[in-house]
Parts: structure tokens; sequence; C-alpha cells
């Protein structure tokens, strides 16, 4: 993104190079064909429930004056416009936790002034979001979104691992709860008796982990062992949503056996009941505001306009990275003036704004990436096997599979043509056919494992289009009319699901990798780079890794003890935005230049794994398949911890020479005829368990 701050130069250039793109925004999700319900209702689900559970929280924080039906109502008006008009398809809007913080804090202050009340709160909460569009209107004009540029790896990852903190502290709150009476209940109730309650505790414990632990599992369904890989493909693609409906069923069990009320289920008024529409008009009401507060919505306003523009443009940075290998042009500062225009449309109809959500933006990413991984290895496989059956050779296999994969990108003139491709599928079968002898040998699946070696080598791609982000809010839209249904669900089940996606957004997070190495054994350290591994394990020095982690952990503590604070928590983005001058002049004194680079890349580069077993045989061999993995968007660059990353270091070198002058090309610059790590006498500790029989390592 270009750095600019002239006036309306940014929304100019994100316009021009998003309607460029717009007519294959449509027709990209329309080529996929049934196979896009896949990433829609994974994040559906992702998207819908916190919605949800965050309603229930604000229908009990607003004496019933906002809803569940507001928030899912919210969500699917602000998601369906984004999903049409906006300039981000990938990025998806939602009411987040910390609207429901600042609209819970107005509404204290409006019930206990007699000339507001919570009769005018809606109206005042309207002067509220003209206020903010105002204010975000202008941060778009002047170009603020070019400060996302600064934000490198450590802010971004410390927000993202914050985000899951939150959502695992509100599953675990939730859980406690489950043990008490609920507030305004009644204790008379038998379902509330100390013995039922415990009862009911102990009911949502087995519900929120079954979900928890099958949902898990259940991403994992590719690589069982069991059932043909159609039915292991549908519940990869679709088993958390089945997980939640399978666990919802299991709660009616007992039914009849046990009081009613066990277990808790959600609770939320159907749209149709009366006086549920009394908010859509509150427009009406604006003008009986006195001027005093009119102008006092301006610092609430404030406050929330500097949220969502650090939440709206992060989760559109994460859902963006790098690492995701987009080709279509980003667009913030547009999305932050639509945000301006949604806000007040919420506003003026009484219900709280969406604004660009974290984790579902960079899930809704993980998930489409899957998603032409999938359309992409079916192409590649049935086009290898066709020339098998042909009798075709090695060269003339590639040449084939290199023209279908031409055919799937349908390339438009504005797009920066794939810098990969299929460049290390290439590489491996240079390497194949040295050992052959012969490229234009026939070949086999003796030979080429078909299925391993493409799902292994395929590079990371997105199916970039609007389609299914439309879906999703389309059915999130749909729950409103659903609610009868909705209320079904077990609140338990709902605090699964924060856990759930919790530990879902670790997979991929730096400075997560970086937390579990510190708990690493010594002894045991050296098996990071027996599998595909940073850069920064192999140069940076051990004690340099474990200060930056150590300062970036204090720093994520010091940001969560901050949300603990009752109105001031939610200025916690202030805290995350002061790591850009904290990053840029206070930590290159404490830290290399060369170690924070590597540390703090804008952009993830991988190196290859390193076999000690053959330290001394002067060849590179990949010990790990993706195969191995399973679930292919857990396993689809890194073979055992689930990023979306780059596979391979750029520093492994090829060319165009002959097959056998290209093989010996392909090791990295870094290993001489002694393949060597130069980390690997200070992480290993002890000899690698390939060494056997040689002893315990001698320093």
């Amino acid at each position: 993104m270009e750095e600019s701050f002239l006036p309306f130069r940014g929304i100019k250039n994100d316009l021009r190079g998003r309607l460029k793109c717009y007519k294959q925004d449509w027709t990209g999700g329309l080529r996929a064909g049934f196979r896009i319900l896949a990433p829609t209702t994974y994040i559906f689900f992702a998207s819908a429930i916190p919605v949800i559970s965050f309603g229930e929280q604000l229908e009990r924080d607003t004496d019933g004056v906002l809803t569940a039906v507001q928030t899912l109502a919210s969500t699917a008006l602000c998601g369906i416009i984004h999903s049409i008009i906006g300039g981000q398809p990938l990025l998806i809007l939602g009411v987040a936790e910390p609207t429901v913080i600042m609209y819970t804090f107005m509404f204290n202050f409006a019930k206990n002034r007699p000339d507001l009340g919570s009769e005018l709160f809606l109206a005042w909460t309207g002067w509220v979001c003209v206020w903010t569009a105002i204010l975000l209107f202008l941060l778009a004009i002047l170009g603020a979104c070019s400060i996302i540029n600064r934000f490198t790896r450590l802010a971004g990852e410390l927000f993202g691992l914050l985000i899951a903190m939150l959502f695992m502290q509100q599953a675990i709150k939730g859980l406690v709860d489950e043990f008490r009476i609920p507030e305004r209940e009644n204790p008379e109730l038998l379902a509330f008796q100390p013995s039922w309650r415990f009862a009911n505790g102990m009911f949502a414990l087995v519900l929120s982990f079954g979900l928890l632990l099958t949902a898990l599992r259940s991403r994992k369904a590719r690589s069982w062992r069991y059932g043909s890989g159609s039915l292991r493909g549908f519940i990869a693609d679709y088993g958390v949503p089945l997980m939640v409906l399978v666990w919802t069923a299991v709660s009616y069990i007992p039914a009849g056996t046990i009081p009613q009320g066990i277990p808790r289920r959600l609770f939320s008024p159907n749209p149709w009941s009366p006086g549920a529409y009394e908010n859509w008009t509150v427009m009406k009401d604006m003008l009986k505001v006195p001027v005093l507060y009119i102008v006092g919505a301006f610092i609430p306003a404030t406050m929330i306009a500097v949220l969502y523009y650090f939440d709206h443009s992060v989760a559109s940075q994460l859902a963006q990275q790098k690492e995701f290998n987009l080709r279509k042009p980003p667009s913030f500062h547009y999305d932050l003036l639509l945000l301006g225009f949604l806000t007040i449309v919420c506003g003026l109809i009484g219900i709280p704004p969406a604004n660009g959500v974290i984790p579902q933006s960079p899930m809704h990413t993980k998930s489409l990436a899957t998603l032409k991984h999938q359309l992409l290895l079916n192409r590649l496989v049935a086009t290898a096997r066709k020339c098998m059956h042909k009798n075709a050779s090695l060269g003339q296999m590639y040449e084939s599979m290199q023209e279908a994969y031409q055919q799937m990108q349908t390339p438009l003139i504005y797009q920066e043509t794939s810098a990969r491709g299929l460049k290390e599928l290439k590489e491996s079968i240079i390497q194949m056919s040295s050992n052959m002898g012969n490229i234009n040998a026939p070949v086999d699946e003796t030979v080429f494992d078909v299925e391993k070696e493409i799902d292994d080598l395929l590079p990371v791609e997105v199916k970039e289009q609007r389609l299914s982000n439309l879906l999703q809010a389309t059915m999130v839209g749909a729950c409103v009319a659903a609610m009868p249904f909705i209320k079904k669900i077990p609140t338990s089940v709902l605090w699964g699901y924060f856990a759930f996606m919790a530990i879902e957004s670790l997979p991929g997070n730096q400075f997560w990798e970086r937390i579990l190495l510190l708990f690493t054994a010594p002894s045991r350290r050296y098996k990071v780079l027996e599998e595909y591994h940073a850069t920064f394990v192999e140069t940076v020095p051990f004690k340099t890794i474990a200060v930056f982690t150590i300062f970036q952990t204090a720093y994520l503590f010091a940001c969560f003890g901050i949300t603990w604070i009752p109105i001031a928590g939610v200025l916690f983005p202030l805290m995350i935005m002061l790591l850009v001058p904290v990053r840029q002049y206070i930590l290159p004194k404490f830290f290399k230049g060369a170690h924070l680079q590597d540390l703090d890349a804008a952009e993830y580069e991988e190196s290859p794994a390193v076999p000690f077993n053959l330290v001394t045989e002067g060849e590179l061999v990949r010990t790990t398949s993706f195969a191995d993995d399973g679930e292919i968007l857990d396993g689809m660059i890194t073979r055992s911890r689930g990023e979306i990353r780059r596979m391979c270091s750029p520093k492994v070198i090829s060319s165009t020479a002959t097959p056998s002058k290209e093989f010996k090309s392909l090791q990295s610059p870094r290993f001489s005829d002694k393949v060597y790590s130069p980390r690997v006498n200070e992480l290993r500790g002890e000899q690698s368990p390939g060494n056997v029989g040689r002893g315990p390592s001698k320093n």
C-alpha cells in the first residue's frame, strides 16, 4: 500500500484498484460451485455464534433495550453491504466485544440522567454514531490508514494473541457462571438449587469440552485412517458446524428427567415480539436529545472512532498477510470510509455498529486458501494421472500440469503474475529426473506419488471472491428469523466454540511459536530444526529470541490487564498503536538490526528441515510430508504446526540449465557439502535420535 497523506488519494487508489477486479470477484466465486459452501459455513458459525453471545451480554447490560436480534441484524446488514460494495471482500464485519463494552458504558451513563434516561438512550447513541462517522470520514480522507504500513509482525501477532486470550477468557468466565445463579432470575426455582446448579455446571463442562475436542478433531479428518476420501473431506469442511448440532442434540438427552432450565440455553426475544421494532424508528427521537448531550456525544465518539480505525484496519491487514500471496490490491482507505457510512446507518436505526473483526477475518482467508488448494490439487492430480495413462514422461507431465495451473489462475492484466507458481514442484521433478537419469523416461505412480508430491509442493493461494462473504452475512441475517431454533442451543456450547476459535487462531502466530520454544527443554530444541522452521531459529541467538519474546509477553499481559479496567479497557488498541514508535525507536537500541529484521520480519520466511542423521552426507532431504498432517488448512505449508506461510526460504536457488545442473543448484547456500546449520550445536544439546549408536555429543 502506497503511504500517502494527501486528501482523497488513498480512497482514489483503492477504488481504482478494486473496480478493475470487481467483476472477477463475483465470477471467481461462482466458478467454485458448491465448494464455496465449505468456507461459507465455516465462517458463518465463527461470525454468528460470538455475535449471539454478545447480544445476550448486551441484553443483560442494557435491561433488554438491545438484544441478540439487534447484534445479528447489524452484523448481517453491514456484512451484506460490505460484501457488495466494500473494497476488501476477505474482511469479515461483526459486532465485537469492544462495541458491547462501549454501549454498556453509554447505557449506564444515560439511564442515570433524568433528561436522557433509557428512553432516549438509543437516540443519544445515534448522535454518537454520527460523530463517530464524521471522524472516520476524516481519517479515511486524510490517509490515516497509511500508518498501517508501520505495523509490523510484532504488533499484529501480539494483537492476534490478545484477541485469542479474550475469547478464551470469555469461555472460562461463561463456564464458571454456569455454576452460579444468573442475574434477574428467581433463585427459588428448582433449577437454581445448589445440587441442580452443580449438575448444570458439570453438564456444561461436558458439552463445552465435547464441542471443543470434537471440533478440533474434525478439522483433522482428512488424515483419518477410516472412511472414504469424500466422507473425510466432508467432515473436515463441515465438521465444526456439525459438532454444534450434535452437541445441541446431546443436550436434550436427559430432557424430562431434570428440571426445566438445565442446561441453560440462549435467551433472546423473537423479532416479531411486541416492542421488538421500537428501536428501528429511533431516528424520530434524535431531535429530542438535549443539545448539551448532542455535543457531549463527541467524547465517546472519539473513543469509538479510534477503536474502529484500529480494529478495522488491523483485521483487514491480518486477512491480507503476505504469506497468503494475495494477487488483488488492498483497500484500507475506502473500507474505512464505507465503515463511516455503515456506522451512521446503524446509529439511525438503533442497532450497534459492526466493524472488521478478529480472528474471523484471517480465518476467512485461511478457509479460502484451503478451497483454492483443494481446487488446484484436484485439477493437477487429474492432469498428472491422465498423462501417466498416456505413458508421458516427467517433463511432459510437468508441462501439462503447468498448463492446467495457468488455466486455473484466470489472471487479469493488472494483476501481478504468481511469483512462485509451480516452481517448487518443478524443482522436485528436476531432482527426480536426475535420479532417474532421463527426464524423458515414462513415469508412473511408483516413481511419482501424485497426490503426495503435488499436495506437498502447491503454493499458497487464496480464492479471492465476494460470494462467501455475501452468503455468510445473509445466513447471519437469516438467524434473526430463525431465533426460535437458535434459542435451543445451550450456552455451554457457545463457550466451547469460543475456546475453539481461540485455539484455532494460534497456528501461524510466530509469537506463539517463540513462547513454545522458550518452554522447550534445551535437550529437545534440536527437533525444531528437524522440521520446517522459521529462519530466525538459525540466524538469531537463542538468548536474543528469549529476551525479545519475554518483552513481547510482558507487553501482552499489560494490554490484557488494561482490558480489565471497566471503561479504560476499550482503549487497549492505543497500547498496540504505541508499539509503532517502540519498534521504530526503542527496540533498535537493545537488539541488533539484523536480529530484529528476522524476528519481526514483514514476510514470514521458512527454512528447510535439517535432518541431523544426514549432517555429513552432503544432501538435503525433506523428511516430512504434507499427507501426514491431514487437514489441509492446518498442513498447507508447515508440516505439523498449521501456519499459512512460505514453504521454503527464498535463498534456495534454482536455475534453468539442464536437469542435472538444475538438481545441483537446488541445495541451499546455507549448506555446504557437509550439511550444517549454524544453530545445530546450540540447539541440539544431545545427539539426534537419528544418530543411534554414536553416543552423546561431546563439546
